[in-house]
């Protein structure tokens, strides 16, 4: 059945859902330290070395953000964590920015460019709600097919927010300003999403994946996000 679901999907999807198969506890405890021991000087730093004075004071703004929202309610940090991302970043492919396809920044090098793809605004989004004390078993990244006029879609992704895990998640994307309800999001047809425990074809309430340690893009950006002081 996983195998025959996996073939539907485009070569672009299949790939990025085979990269998120390799997810482990262990590696996402490694993660969880690391947020918890978040160096913003160190990080601070590197975006003044590699980007100036506008990629240190992103980078600062992001500071501040995270240090004036911990007191928030849920709902108030998903707003403001939403907005700070949309208003501050612009939305250009990974092409325009990097010089090559479906590279995933890490925050800093989002904030430092200034611009980045759906995957760099649903991850530097996470990963600040992480800081925020939101665990991850509420937290997904979600493939979606997005619709374009009135029979393309796109693909894209999204941050999935469960209050509780069986309920419908509240979706932060860099399409729309506001948080909304998966229901009233019906331009969004899930693909697949995942997190720590695992990844989900559609909207299954189990893992379709089994955990292993293949090397991926998302590897990529934790080993630099540990390097940049994150």
């Amino acid at each position: 059945m996983r195998k025959a679901i996996f073939a539907t999907l485009t070569p672009r999807l299949r790939r990025l859902a085979l990269n998120a198969c390799w997810l482990t506890a262990g590696l996402w405890l490694v993660f969880a330290a690391s947020i918890a021991a978040t160096d913003f000087d160190k990080t601070q730093a590197l975006a003044q070395q590699r980007y100036g004075a506008r990629g240190a004071e992103s980078v600062g703004a992001w500071r501040r953000l995270i240090e004036e929202s911990r007191a928030l309610t849920e709902g108030e940090k998903l707003t403001k964590v939403n907005t700070f991302f949309n208003r501050r970043s612009l939305f250009q492919s990974d092409m325009e920015v990097w010089g090559q396809e479906d590279y995933w920044a890490t925050p800093l090098e989002f904030l430092g460019k200034g611009a980045g793809d759906c995957e760099d605004f649903a991850i530097a989004k996470y990963v600040t709600l992480q800081m925020l004390d939101i665990g991850n078993e509420r937290l997904r990244l979600i493939y979606v097919r997005a619709k374009s006029g009135a029979t393309a879609s796109i693909a894209h992704m999204v941050l999935g927010f469960y209050p509780k895990p069986t309920d419908e998640p509240l979706i932060l994307d860099n399409l729309i300003s506001s948080v909304r309800p998966a229901s009233q999001r019906p331009d969004l047809v899930p693909v697949f999403s995942f997190n720590s425990d695992g990844l989900w074809v559609g909207g299954a309430t189990t893992s379709a994946a089994d955990p292993t340690t293949r090397l991926s893009r998302w590897r990529d950006v934790l080993d630099r996000m540990r390097q940049e002081g994150l």
